[in-house]
């Protein structure tokens, strides 16, 4: 759904199996993330105790072959292989010598990660129907920082599993407050360059996309707390999750329901 938005922010037409082939390079990015493991998993995803990693990696790889495939048809080579190549970095790591290299460092460190790895996967698709530079750009931009705001919303919740693994994410760098001052600039100066960007011309007018995002942005930041999971009941449970994947439907949904009435 986020690179259907993209599409439709660049004025490309809708391309299904380019989304599902994506969506399949998404999960078996995160799948790799889950199978490999690390420290602070234990206490963060204690859920995945016991868990068949070999059954993991089986469905990663098959998942990635079969998106690499699709995309590799229409000779998008790069946007699949970033992802998954940055991830195993991000989880694993790499060692040659005594060079070593790991991304899930702290202090905003493996946000911006997540931020440069979606937002320029998506940004190298749309980059290959789209050539011009400013529109690339702006969609680079959304989901990178949007990625960026989310991923940190999540570290609130990881922040005693991170503390106890050495990883100083930014909740525990800088306090919630601080966070969520820093996160609420980023989200309001994101929206004013994708305004800035429509008045240019360099992405469409979708006006209810923009609004749903700057929303659900806003509410996520200001009522997301490092406390807010304990005890929670119901769909206050599944809050954040919600307001993540959520988002994309939503604004989707809106977009059909607005268009429809106006046309």
């Amino acid at each position: 759904m986020r690179l259907h938005i993209a599409f439709l922010f660049a004025g490309i037409p809708p391309v299904v199996e380019l989304y599902v082939a994506y969506g399949l390079i998404v999960y078996a990015t995160y799948t790799l993330d889950r199978a490999l493991g690390c420290e602070e998993d234990a206490i963060n995803r204690s859920e995945l105790s016991g868990a068949n990693r070999s059954i993991g990696m089986m469905a990663c790889i098959s998942a990635f072959f079969v998106g690499f495939i699709v995309l590799a048809r229409e000779n998008i080579f790069l946007a699949p292989l970033f992802p998954f190549v940055t991830g195993y970095v991000y989880s694993k790591g790499i060692s040659v010598a005594r060079f070593s290299l790991k991304l899930k460092g702290g202090a905003g460190q493996k946000n911006a990660v997540i931020g440069l790895t979606w937002g320029g996967s998506i940004a190298l698709i749309v980059s290959h129907y789209n050539h011009d530079p400013f529109t690339i750009l702006a969609i680079f931009l959304f989901f990178g920082l949007k990625l960026f705001i989310n991923s940190t919303l999540f570290d609130f919740k990881d922040v005693e599993g991170d503390f106890l693994a050495g990883i100083r994410t930014l909740p525990i760098y800088l306090g919630e407050q601080l966070t969520k001052y820093l996160l609420l600039a980023v989200c309001i100066i994101l929206h004013a360059i994708m305004i800035a960007a429509l008045f240019a011309g360099k992405i469409q007018p979708e006006i209810v996309i923009l609004v749903t995002s700057l929303v659900f942005g806003l509410v996520f930041i200001l009522v997301y707390s490092i406390s807010f999971d304990k005890n929670a009941k119901g769909i206050r449970k599944h809050f954040r999750v919600l307001m993540v994947a959520g988002e994309s439907p939503v604004a989707l949904a809106l977009r059909s329901g607005v268009r429809a009435f106006i046309g």
